[in-house]
């Protein structure tokens, strides 16, 4: 008996709450609908040749912009590459060893390999440095735009000297 009270209830407060002449009697009519608004904006828009929304190329490119796009991209390639080198891993038929064994047998001159090692670090080392960067502002250390582009420019420089440091391994 009290589960046929409760869901009486209930159905009488839902359907309240749906009635829009129950639940919203003191609403007042708006003056103009959104299609009316958005006519306005656009033509608004055309008359005054504005582009549709900024765009990267109407800005000024400073440091810091370039570093933050530079960071959210090494981010996105850093990921895949654990994620497609986890699925490597788990699906390529041999061990490891033997993968590394055939990159040995190619006898790849140790310029190349250097090269190579150095353009594994230096995403890997960028997007580090420029983390503890980040750390930093959160802590609102380093805010002033001066500051910002010091250390900008050291992130570049320990990002540098970092995956050189690496490539030498």
């Amino acid at each position: 008996m009290a589960a046929l009270v409760l869901r009486s209830a209930a159905r009488r407060c839902l359907l309240a709450r749906l009635s829009p002449s129950l639940s919203l009697p003191q609403a007042v009519p708006m003056g103009t609908s959104a299609k009316e608004e958005m006519l306005r904006f656009w033509e608004k828009n055309s008359r005054s040749q504005r582009p549709l929304s900024p765009h990267v190329s109407i800005y000024k490119w400073s440091l810091p912009m370039a570093m933050s796009i530079s960071h959210r991209g090494t981010g996105v390639a850093l990921s895949l590459g654990v994620s497609l080198f986890s699925l490597a891993a788990l699906l390529l038929p041999e061990q490891f060893p033997h993968y590394l064994a055939l990159l040995k047998s190619l006898s790849l001159g140790p310029a190349l390999i250097c090269s190579a090692k150095f353009a594994l670090a230096l995403p890997f080392t960028y997007h580090t440095w420029n983390g503890i960067r980040h750390l930093a502002w959160d802590l609102g250390k380093g805010l002033a735009v001066a500051q910002v582009t010091q250390s900008g420019l050291l992130v570049l420089l320990l990002t540098l000297l970092s995956s050189a440091a690496l490539a030498a391994l």
